[in-house]
């Protein structure tokens, strides 16, 4: 078994823009890709790296652009999904598909209301000098989503600029999308989602309040502080637990990690609880990253008849993926 990838890091830091007014005077011509880019997975990427190619070949700056928040946080709340990758992770991701430059536009009821003429023609055309846009096929734009990619072929004909329409990704005979990744890990699918990612879902956070800081962590277990996007399904998993130390990098340690209540010990009280395998102690503050990475689903979580009992079913676990992180290092 190989080694589960890891999020590749960007050489060199890649410009970010929070709004038009930051895009600086003459930054075009310019190759765009647009979308919410949520997870970054596999198919983003194809999109992505063609754009980065091809400004390369017109000599141009390859740009991908973004929106916060999610536009249905804006347009519809309360169908608005949990993300895959918030948004400091998306630029991070997006980062190392080879663009020159990342613009994040506001998504708010101003930016909602444009035609797709007038996306096309104020941010597009006179913003960015586009030359070329790379697109899935079911890419919409505009007010009421009014326009998708043979709309946009038009404006390219009119205002100078070509449409590159890319297909859908296919891994082991699944179609890659935001949608079925966060599918896949809401039932705890990790393999599948991985397929699809290019690389183990994973949530950044930071240790839960409490232990103070400038401490040692003096015991294998870690939980993750309150976490408001998507999680996996309930249960116990095989993890990868990143450990980021004062920015110099960081240690990673194999995991076993429980997504759920703990009901077996009365009162639900949910947590993301990481056992750490290879322990040894380390530093960590109340403020130190942590990356968790989801290999494997190992069993839903249970309510045991007795701590003795649990106890039993944890070695188990831990004997299961010990067995697991044997494989993929040989």
């Amino acid at each position: 078994m190989n080694e589960p990838a890891g999020i590749p890091r960007e050489p060199k830091a890649t410009p970010v823009f929070r709004s038009l007014a930051e895009i600086p005077a003459g930054l075009g011509p310019s190759v765009v890709a647009i979308g919410n880019f949520d997870g970054v997975h596999l198919g983003h990427r194809q999109i992505l790296s063609a754009a980065a190619e091809g400004a390369r070949r017109l000599n141009a700056h390859s740009i991908a652009i973004t929106f916060d928040p999610h536009p249905e946080r804006v347009l519809r709340p309360a169908r608005a999904p949990q993300l895959l990758t918030p948004m400091p992770e998306r630029i991070r991701l997006l980062a190392t598909t080879g663009v020159d430059a990342i613009l994040v536009l506001p998504f708010d009821p101003a930016l909602a209301a444009l035609t797709p003429r007038e996306f096309v023609e104020r941010i597009l055309v006179k913003t960015l000098d586009v030359r070329c846009i790379h697109e899935g096929q079911n890419f919409r734009f505009g007010r009421g989503a009014a326009a998708g990619v043979r709309e946009l072929s038009e404006f390219g004909e009119e205002f100078g600029f070509t449409v590159c329409v890319h297909q859908p990704v296919h891994v082991h005979g699944l179609e890659v999308s935001s949608s079925a990744v966060r599918a896949l890990v809401a039932a705890g699918d990790m393999r599948r989602a991985r397929w699809m990612l290019g690389r183990p879902f994973a949530v950044l956070s930071t240790p839960a309040r409490g232990r103070g800081i400038g401490t040692r962590l003096l015991v294998p277990t870690v939980n993750l502080a309150p976490y408001d996007e998507l999680l996996p399904a309930l249960g116990v998993y095989v993890t990868r637990l990143k450990i980021n130390i004062d920015g110099r990098g960081g240690r990673v340690f194999e995991s076993v990690s429980n997504v759920g209540n703990r009901p077996t010990f009365g009162e639900a009280s949910f947590a993301v609880e990481s056992h750490i395998l290879n322990f040894e102690p380390v530093d960590l503050s109340d403020d130190t990253p942590l990356e968790l990475e989801f290999l494997l689903r190992l069993r839903d979580e249970i309510k045991f008849p007795s701590p003795e009992a649990l106890k039993a079913q944890i070695f188990k676990d831990v004997a299961r993926a010990k067995r697991y992180f044997r494989l993929w290092r040989s």
